[in-house]
């Protein structure tokens, strides 16, 4: 019995332990947060009482970006509209052989070398064609000789005409045997110059200056009925431009054109002439631009830049007019409409919706025509804009206060 009262006090007492250690964590828990000291506000000397019981003020704005921004002004841009088309020779010069049945000799130029007009592009095998024309010089050798013992007895015909010692038919016969050798003298000779024209043309020569463009010809074949070579005749490429029935009004020979290659490179043209009729699906018509600057056997990068067969953009130029213009990287566009953001004397910014127009890239970074939206000498956000919202507080690290560049080349 002692026992058992011993073991239930035990109990009892740890119980009263546990329902302690429990009520402590609790009140720790939940008692109220402590002030540090630190934190206390200390009233300054002189301070009002009420100064230590105010809380401190919130913390001013934070700037959502830092933009730079330029000024709304006025510049000078191309009054001009694109047109597509493709790139194509002036015009291409077929080299065929005069002479048939010949074996090519050699072959000295190869496609993409310029040449001039007259310069020897392939040779062939003359040994005998020179036998033939050694066979005609004898041949009219022979038909002098010939002639000059026909004209003899011409010339003595003639003088015993009226003495009665030949007859008429005699005298007929010597004269007409006279002008025969003539004639076969004649005849010889044309044989020898079209001989020695054969010998001429067993070399290939260059109708004009230009670029080859094909060879059909190797060392060794023997010439026959076809091309041998191709060329683009004095190295000119035109741009043929695809311009619809509404445009086509506006272009005359020597508009200027400004001629894009689908690897960046420009090229300066100028309108030679103007289609005669319009496609009737399309209803387009082709203006035949001259590329300035592609002439035979010059070494620039714009030969290597346009090629024939290529397909090329182009702006036909008609001058210059002023209009307010905005750098490309001020313009956003969003849900189809183009906005920029105008800063205010506050510091944050406007959204504005803008119309456009005309496009310049003869800046860096190009610029843009704003038809409305916008006022003159109004500061717009020219960095940054694509991250900016309406009314976002922005920081301002430089202003540019002068207009944009002068423009005088179309959008490329």
């Amino acid at each position: 019995m002692f026992f058992l009262r011993r073991m239930s006090l035990k109990f009892y007492g740890l119980l009263a332990l546990v329902l302690l250690a429990v009520a402590g964590a609790g009140f720790y828990v939940l008692r109220p947060a402590a002030v540090e000291p630190s934190a206390r506000a200390v009233p300054m000397p002189g301070a009002p009482a009420s100064a230590t019981a105010r809380a401190d003020p919130p913390a001013a704005g934070k700037a959502a970006l830092t933009v730079t921004t330029v000024l709304v002004q006025p510049a000078e841009l191309a009054l001009h509209f694109s047109a597509n088309g493709g790139i194509f020779p002036w015009q291409e010069a077929g080299v065929g052989a005069e002479v048939q049945g010949l074996r090519v000799n050699d072959v000295r130029v190869d496609v993409g070398q310029s040449v001039q007009r007259g310069q020897v592009l392939a040779t062939f095998a003359a040994e005998g064609v020179v036998a033939d024309v050694a066979v005609a010089r004898a041949a009219l050798a022979e038909a002098q000789a010939n002639a000059a013992e026909a004209l003899s007895n011409g010339e003595r015909a003639r003088s015993l005409q009226n003495s009665g010692a030949l007859s008429n038919q005699q005298i007929q016969q010597m004269l007409t045997v006279e002008q025969a050798a003539r004639a076969r003298v004649e005849s010889a000779r044309a044989a020898l110059d079209a001989q020695q024209v054969r010998l001429q043309h067993t070399q290939v020569l260059a109708p004009d200056s230009g670029t080859i463009v094909q060879r059909n010809v190797a060392v060794g074949s023997v010439a026959g009925p076809g091309d041998l070579f191709r060329l683009i005749r004095q190295g000119r490429l035109e741009w043929r431009a695809e311009v619809t029935s509404t445009e086509l009004a506006r272009v005359q020979p020597g508009t200027e054109v400004q001629v894009l290659a689908p690897g960046g490179a420009v090229a300066s043209g100028r309108v030679r002439m103007i289609g005669p009729t319009v496609d009737a699906q399309t209803r387009a018509g082709l203006v035949y631009v001259d590329l300035l600057g592609m002439q035979a056997g010059e070494k620039l990068a714009l030969g290597a830049a346009f090629r024939p067969g290529m397909f090329a953009k182009g702006d036909f130029v008609f001058g210059n007019s002023s209009a307010l213009t905005v750098p490309q990287q001020a313009v956003v566009v969003r849900d189809g409409f183009s906005y920029c953001f105008v800063l205010g004397a506050d510091g944050r910014v406007a959204q504005r919706k803008i119309s456009v127009g005309r496009r310049s890239s003869a800046q860096a970074g190009g610029v843009v025509e704003v038809l409305g939206g916008l006022e003159p000498g109004a500061q717009v956000v020219a960095s940054g804009a694509g991250f900016l919202n309406d009314g976002d507080l922005v920081k301002v690290v430089q202003a540019a206060s002068a207009a944009p560049a002068v423009s005088t080349s179309p959008a490329q």
